[in-house]
């Protein structure tokens, strides 16, 4: 399985090169072309994605090709919390003898190294297959986490202590497809820093993982900084729109969904009003 390695976080963050184009100022923004590989997301890109609905994120995703994108079955354990942050990834595997005789135990065993790879802005994907009584863990492990100031996790599979790491004010933004009592009664952390899947999406260490509480999608690496880009001119223009149905009391149709002229008429208002 090929393992991809991060830029570490005392490192510049660097954006990804501009994809080429050909865009004509008057449509809508036409499909680049990409250089596939992964790349470091800087700050100031999740913090855009931050500003907006991650159905908008969505359709910018699918717009741009990437049309699995979305990790069915999670839902926002933390309400009102948006999530933004690069993905930390940690495989789990069903308990088998040998494998546990080749995975390392204590503070060397892959959860923890997955854990110690997060700070700032990053998050811990996690896949369990879906299960829901295997959990990720509890506020014992996840405490590492908390000590990175990690932005939180996300696992196909479930959490538990949810309430302490909520008393005790972990700080972690959690996505997850059930509570369970359980710790690991069928699956065991076996492999991290690799690519998984996380609710039937493909997840790469280094992607960004985006979520409010309609549910979280994955915006691979290479394009994160082309969909915010994409995703907040979309937003813009819906807003216009609304103020113009608002205005003139008529049916959404009537401008929902926005065609070219729409955007052409926006960057013209949007230039008049100094934005």
């Amino acid at each position: 399985m090929t393992s991809f390695t991060q830029p570490e976080h005392d490192q510049p963050e660097v954006s990804p090169p501009k994809p080429s184009r050909n865009e004509n100022p008057n449509l809508m923004p036409e499909k680049p072309t990409f250089d596939m590989k992964p790349v470091h997301v800087p700050d100031e890109v999740l913090e855009g994605f931050k500003k907006l609905p991650t159905a908008t994120v969505y359709n910018a995703v699918r717009f741009f090709g990437s049309t699995l994108c979305v990790c069915e079955g999670l839902k926002n354990f933390t309400p009102g919390k948006k999530l933004a942050a690069r993905a930390r990834t940690l495989r789990f595997l069903p308990h088998r003898d040998d494998l546990k005789a080749d995975t390392p135990p204590g503070e060397g065993s892959p959860e923890y190294v997955a854990m110690g790879k997060c700070g700032p802005g990053d998050v811990l994907v996690a896949d369990l297959q879906g299960r829901m009584q295997d959990v990720v863990g509890g506020d014992v492990k996840l405490l590492q986490l908390a000590m990175k100031n990690a932005d939180g996790v996300v696992v196909d599979g479930a959490i538990r202590d949810l309430d302490v790491l909520r008393d005790e004010n972990y700080g972690l933004i959690v996505y997850a497809t059930a509570r369970s009592l359980h710790g690991g009664p069928t699956v065991a952390p076996a492999e991290q820093d690799i690519q998984i899947q996380c609710g039937g999406a493909l997840v790469r260490p280094g992607d960004v993982m985006v979520g409010d509480d309609d549910g979280v999608i994955v915006v691979p690496s290479w394009m994160a900084a082309e969909v915010l880009e994409h995703a907040t001119e979309h937003e813009e223009v819906e807003n216009y729109i609304k103020e113009k149905i608002k205005a003139e009391g008529v049916a959404p149709g009537k401008y929902y969904p926005p065609q070219p002229e729409s955007f052409e008429e926006w960057r013209r208002v949007k230039k008049e009003r100094g934005l």
